[in-house]
């Protein structure tokens, strides 16, 4: 039931608030460059677009001033979460007012990373705040599949339902939708969310009386003095290498296997396979992720879900030597999907739980970062590889890359219960 700090009214505002950093995602993967391309856009440009996410690649560098400093008064997470989405939601309206002014036009895309990424420090930190450890799978789950939901919502549903009445209906939708999350946001506030007892006392109790608090001297100092001593815990160096690692195989071969289908003949299919069917395949994946990260031990979670992503990689590879059939083609598809929402999960779940609550907006964007900087250079690097070894080669190293993550958390065991 939605009872105030029930964990049912938990994952509604958390997955509401992962929704709305999903839409500008979605919109920039799909949307986004289909409509320059029409506009006649030169590919090279398009090729560039990824610099748009720039932002979430380095918002930990404003993640301990996002942690040290806020309005008591509006809570310390809601402090940011509110005026980064009215700032999302006038972007996405001024977009639509200026789509024929290409520079104006990138910039705002660029300033609605910048909200969203900034947003996202202060939900992790709120997920860090509010859920329990019994909670972190669920918690998480809401995470990624709310994120996906706004990506699918805001890059597929909305760009279907306004493709007739053009571009400037999108992204007022986004704005709209945005804006409804905004005022959801309004209606609750952080006691809401924590558990009864704890409405009155402890981390949920807010100094109302004070509007604005005086600076602390050495916040940000602070911050990154308890981010040091977290590195120096047991385990932390096999917890920062798996993180950094464990996608690495997985991304070398993902990037090139649209271009392998293309190249097997099946690109007519890849919208549907890939793009719907691979999406549902992979929020149920999130969905078992959740619940294995709840009701199981974490570590047992954690290396089950390893191996068996690893399945499909080797799946990948073995279309590659020449196994391709639709029956094959699709089943692989929606194994990697599946068992990549799997194990995302539950990555996501156990990066939470090794989060300082203390500075869980810093600690838990800065393991988030390192993830995203794990598997950055294997996009280029496949383009290589691809052009030197061939898919099968290509395929292959992916597909040991992907089993030699697997010991890489056995030693997490010890950490795991350390925490």
């Amino acid at each position: 039931m939605l009872t105030r700090g029930s964990f049912a009214w938990k994952i509604t505002v958390l997955s509401s608030l992962y929704f709305v950093q999903g839409l500008p995602a979605g919109f920039q993967a799909t949307a986004l460059p289909t409509y320059l391309r029409k506009e006649g856009v030169s590919t090279v440009l398009i090729g560039f677009l990824g610099a748009l996410a720039l932002p979430w690649s380095m918002k930990v560098l404003w993640a301990p001033l996002v942690d040290g400093y806020y309005w008591p008064s509006l809570g310390k997470r809601r402090s940011w979460i509110l005026p980064m989405q009215g700032l999302l939601l006038l972007c996405c309206a001024a977009a639509a007012l200026v789509p024929h002014n290409l520079p104006l036009f990138l910039g705002l895309a660029l300033l609605m990373n910048l909200c969203a990424a900034t947003m996202d420090i202060a939900v992790d930190g709120l997920a860090v705040d509010i859920l329990t450890r019994e909670e972190l799978g669920h918690g998480n789950a809401s995470q990624v599949v709310g994120y996906k939901v706004g990506m699918l919502t805001g890059g597929g549903l909305l760009m279907w339902a306004t493709d007739s009445l053009g571009f400037r209906p999108l992204l007022l939708a986004i704005a709209g939708l945005v804006g409804v999350v905004l005022l959801f946001t309004l209606l609750w506030n952080e006691r809401s969310l924590g558990p009864p007892e704890a409405q009155e006392e402890g981390p949920y109790r807010m100094a109302a009386e004070a509007e604005i608090p005086e600076p602390t001297e050495g916040k940000v100092q602070q911050a990154l003095r308890l981010l040091m001593e977290t590195f120096r815990k047991p385990g932390s160096t096999w917890v920062l290498l798996y993180i950094v690692t464990y996608k690495t195989g997985e991304t070398l071969v993902d990037v090139m296997f649209k271009p392998f289908l293309v190249d097997a003949g099946y690109m007519a299919k890849i919208g549907l396979w890939l793009g719907t069917y691979g999406m549902v395949a992979s929020l149920l994946g999130s969905l078992l992720g959740g619940w294995m990260a709840s009701r199981w031990c974490l570590w047992r979670a954690l290396l089950l879900a390893t191996v068996l992503r690893a399945g499909p990689v080797f799946g990948e590879w073995w279309l590659a030597l020449g196994n391709t059939t639709d029956a094959s083609v699709l089943a692989v598809t929606l194994a990697e999907h599946f068992f990549g929402g799997v194990l995302t999960t539950i990555v996501f779940a156990f990066m939470m739980g090794q989060v300082d609550s203390r500075i869980g907006g810093t600690h838990f964007t800065l393991l988030a970062t390192l993830e995203v900087l794990g598997k950055a250079p294997m996009g280029p690097l496949s383009g290589i590889l691809v052009y030197m070894v061939g898919y099968k080669g290509l395929f292959a190293l992916g597909s040991l890359l992907s089993l030699a993550v697997i010991f890489v958390v056995i030693p997490l065991h010890r950490r795991v219960t350390l925490v």
